[in-house]
């Protein structure tokens, strides 16, 4: 079996692909699918980035963005990585691929990145302020994430989770194709 000698890469961390609908969404593979909602995220910018917990601690995530472009096979990729512009992606796109990373390495693998003369974004510590971001690390930081282009634009990131999210980090309700909030689909 072959391994690889540069990371330690356990898997992959989570997809993240674009949804039309987020309500139709958490219906999907929430209730029809069974993949338990482990994490909502309200982003400053209307947005929501939700978690679905698919096994194996690896998830699938999905933003919903308002005025996304509609899907358009082939052309559907970011143009910029986050922290650098627009990092919206159209409906039934794949935004990002994030792999999962050892926390006790995040750092150490990061400069490694950099020596390779990759271009990546600085690191960002996710938590649950209304920026998204901390300015340092704390203990609301629940992923830090850096993120990169491949060679045909291909958005990756290296993430690794900070702590065991709890059962109240899925609580905004999701959006549904205009935007309104589903409280309905909130579960206590």
């Amino acid at each position: 079996m072959a391994s690889n000698t540069e990371f330690d890469i356990r898997g992959v961390h989570h997809l993240a692909l674009v949804s039309k609908d987020m309500a139709r969404t958490v219906a999907f593979y929430r209730d029809l699918l069974g993949m338990p909602l482990t994490k909502t995220i309200s982003m400053p910018n209307g947005g929501q980035h939700f978690f679905f917990d698919i096994g194996n601690g690896d998830s699938l995530a999905f933003f919903w963005f308002p005025g996304a472009h509609a899907a358009a096979p082939g052309q559907s990729s970011p143009e910029n990585l986050p922290t650098r512009g627009d990092f919206r992606s159209a409906h039934g796109s794949m935004n990002h691929i994030a792999f999962n990373v050892p926390a006790e390495k995040f750092e150490e693998y990061y400069q490694r990145l950099k020596d390779k003369g990759i271009d990546v974004t600085r690191i960002l510590d996710h938590d649950n302020s209304p920026s998204g971001v901390a300015e340092t690390m704390n203990d609301d930081v629940y992923v830090r994430s850096v993120y990169f282009f491949d060679p045909d634009g291909a958005c990756l990131e290296f993430a690794s989770w900070t702590r065991p999210l709890g059962p109240d980090e899925a609580r905004d309700p999701p959006k549904n194709a205009d935007g309104v909030p589903d409280p309905s689909l909130v579960r206590a």
